[in-house]
This record gives structure tokens, sequence and C-alpha cells, in this order.
């Protein structure tokens, strides 16, 4: 019968080789990428907010897995739930069945959502998303959907359609025919919902891309637009929801806003078992399932599997019972106020915005004539690029672990594990705060690195 399988075995003899294979087999620009701006740790273990390398060190992870950590990496309850479900030996994915996991996961995200009544269980956030847009065409029997510029919504063909960013979207068309209005602007939509044949507004409360927060009253007053005409408001919540930004939902935070379709997912995995989840109302769910002959007009082989929904159901039962979207406001609060006080010493430091943990911060040209000449030396080279020098510097400078905010964004987002404390607060904005110091001092950690990849940029 030949040897067991050993996957330690595998650990120890392939992880040293993880970049060459994925070089040699994957996507060749990533090991590329992480290799030009030093990021191609080999990290050996994981902990809630921390991640640790071969020597032991620790990385504060203010990426969280682009939000899927919401609960840190490896919390114990749901490690534990998924032992448990693989333990049961349940009779998964038969296809002819009810799965006994997925009412209860479905009841207690309806708990959140009151004014919805069912829910569609996928694979990920771009599965939540393509659900909501077939079902809100099927439903109003129209074409055309709306998104908001600068949007993110998942990189398959449909959601692509409503992607806000030309560098994804280029060289995939034809796509889907949907239009762009900006966020936050009422009279462009009500526009483009007078020309009809519009289904619905697919919207982020808070968009990942640059961490822009919905104006107050947008929200409600375009899901009145969209109701006057027949449309339907769609709330993206992959990445904003799930208690992130201190309510459970972020279009809680204005009140009477009640989209007829919400897609969450990311932190509904607990951090193990990809799930996206798509909520809607009872009719707009009674006109896509509206016979027997259309049981599986809209359906996934892995959707509702076992090991998705317990880890669903353990996240949140820890979301709930910790009230972990209480501690993401108060955090977020320490956070943005922390960060705030630094906007007059530091003439580079623009703005700080966002709502709980989900919170940008965002670059200026500065006005004196040294800092504005090497400000503009890297502008030259590409736009964007002293937001990665900072991401660059608090990486290797003080190992914490973060992102830009977008593709020639200047723009740094924070997107913590919930579960962080004061302690992570202050260890951020102290890193953060020496790292401003050498740039304004003009030392050669942050500017010496963007002329590096200036010279990359220039030589590819």
């Amino acid at each position: 019968m030949g040897d067991r399988f050993d996957l330690d075995e595998v650990l120890r003899a392939r992880g040293p080789e993880r970049y060459e294979l994925h070089r040699q087999l994957l996507n060749p620009q990533l090991p590329r990428m992480l290799h030009a701006i030093g990021f191609d740790k080999i990290y050996t273990r994981a902990e809630g907010a921390y991640l640790f390398d071969e020597q032991g060190a620790d990385y504060l992870d203010m990426l969280a897995g682009f939000g899927v950590f919401a609960l840190g990496r490896h919390h114990p309850e749901i490690r534990q739930a998924l032992h448990d479900v693989l333990d049961a030996g349940l009779a998964d994915l038969t296809q002819f069945d009810a799965p006994p996991l997925a009412g209860p996961l479905a009841e207690k995200l309806l708990a959140h959502a009151p004014h919805l009544d069912r829910v569609y269980f996928g694979n990920s956030g771009t599965e939540a998303v393509e659900s909501a847009l077939k079902f809100a065409r099927y439903a109003t029997k129209r074409k055309r959907i709306l998104y908001c510029s600068n949007a993110f919504h998942g990189l398959t063909t449909g959601s692509l359609s409503v992607n806000g960013a030309d560098s994804f979207r280029k060289g995939f068309g034809p796509l889907l025919p949907d239009t762009a209005v900006p966020l936050g602007d009422l009279d462009a939509l009500e526009r483009e919902l007078r020309r009809g044949n519009v289904a619905g507004l697919l919207v982020e409360p808070i968009q990942g891309k640059g961490v822009a927060v919905a104006p107050p009253g947008y929200l409600a007053r375009a899901q009145q637009l969209l109701h006057e005409h027949g449309a339907l408001l769609i709330a993206d919540e992959v990445q904003c929801g799930m208690a992130r930004t201190g309510d459970f939902f972020a279009y809680q935070h204005e009140p009477d806003v009640r989209p007829d379709l919400v897609a969450v997912a990311k932190a509904l995995s607990g951090g193990y078992v990809p799930v996206g989840a798509t909520l809607g109302t009872d009719a707009i769910f009674g006109k896509v399932y509206s016979s027997m002959d259309r049981v599986l007009v809209h359906d996934s082989t892995f959707g509702s599997n076992a090991q998705a929904m317990a880890a669903g159901l353990a996240t949140l039962h820890v979301l709930e019972r910790d009230a972990v979207a209480d501690n993401a406001r108060a955090m977020g609060e320490l956070l943005i106020s922390r960060l705030r006080e630094l906007l007059g010493r530091y003439e580079l430091l623009g703005d700080i915005r966002g709502r709980g943990l989900m919170i940008g911060i965002e670059f200026r040209r500065p006005d004196s004539p040294r800092l504005r000449a090497k400000w503009t030396a890297l502008q030259l080279a590409r736009k964007g690029m002293f937001a990665q020098t900072v991401v660059h510097a608090l990486f290797h400078r003080h190992r914490i672990l973060t992102q830009v905010s977008g593709d020639h964004i200047e723009v740094i987002k924070l997107i913590p594990p919930l579960i962080i404390g004061e302690a992570e607060v202050d260890r951020f904005v102290a890193a953060f705060t020496d790292v401003l110091d050498d740039a304004h001092n003009g030392n050669s950690l942050t500017w010496d690195f963007g002329r590096t990849l200036v010279r990359q940029a220039r030589s590819r």
C-alpha cells in the first residue's frame, strides 16, 4: 500500500523551496515582487495578531490576510470546531440533501440583518458578488449594474465588470454593460437611473481601495432613488463587514439603510475555510428559485460544505460572545485619534480616515522645497511610490506588515485583526512616528528604498 502520507515531511523537505517552486510553477511575478521589496520571509508559525519567522522574531500583522483573520490567526475555538466537524464524519456534499449546518449559519447571519430573509452560500467574496449581480438582474429583468469609481468587488468576469480599477480590467474584455458613478455623487446616480435599464447599485460602504467612506446620508438617499426607479441597493460587505467597522455591517452606521442584497465573505471563514454568503429578501430569492425546475439555476458544488459552515458558526459565536465589534470600535477610535494627533506635525501626512479598524493613512505632496524635490522624483517614476516606501520601512525597521491601498495611490490601509489591544496600537503608532521622523529628516531608510524602486521600475 506504500507509506502513509506525511504532511510534516512535505513541509520540512519542500517548505524551504517555497519561493523557488512558486516562481517555477505558479505566478512567477509574486516571488519576484516580494524579493524586490524584501518581503520574501519564511514564516514558521502565526498566532493572534502576530507572525513569527525562522529566528522567532514577531511581526505585527496589520493586514490580516486582507481582512480574513478578523479573530486573529489560529483561534482555538474555530480550530476546535473544525476538528469536531471532521471527527463527526458527516455525509457531506451529497448534493441531494439539506446540509445540516447551513441552516443554523444562515439563521445567525440573518439575525444581524433582520430585514433580509434568505442566504446563498458560495466559496469566496467574488462569488458572493457574482451571486448578487445575477440575482439583481434576474429579479428586476434589467441588465445594467451601477458601481462606484475606485471600487473593488473581485476579479472573476462578472465582478470584474464592476471593478473600478482599469489596471485589473485591462485586456479581459468585453465585460458586462455596467456603469461607474462616483461614490457619494447622488446626481450622477440619478442621471443613470433616468436612463433606465438599471438593476441596482453595488456599493462598498467603505471602499477598500483608498479607504473612502461613503458620505453621511448617501446610502439612505441612494436607496430611496433606487427604489423609486425599481432598482436594488446591493451592499458589498466582503471586507468592511463582520464587525470590522464597529457594527456588524458597515451599512448599519447609517440609520434606515436596508440593502436588498448583501455580500459577505473573508472574516466569515474564521481564517480557515473559504466561504462567501449572499443575503437577500424572500422576494428576490423567490424570483430566482421560482420553481422546482429552477432548483439548481444558481448553485455551487462546494457551497454549504460542512467545514465552511462550522468555521462560520464558530466565528459568529466568538464575534457575538466576545463583543468583538465593540473592541473594533474602541481600538479603531483610539488608533485614529492617535494618528490624527500627528497631522499637524508632519507635512507629508495628509489625512487619516476610516471607521473602526478599517483605516486609511493618506500622504500628500510636502510644502518644503527639500522634501518636495524628493517626493516629485518618486512621483515621476510611479505615483504611489512614497506610500510603498513607508510600508517597506515599517516592515524592515519595525516588523509591522501593512499594505498600500491600491495601485497609484498614496494611501496605506490598516485592517488588523479585530482582537488587537492597546499594546498593538502603541506599537504601530510608535513605529509609524519613527518612520515619519526618518522621512522628514531626509535620512536614508525611506528615500533610498524609493530610489531603488525607481531604478527597478525604469529597468523594466
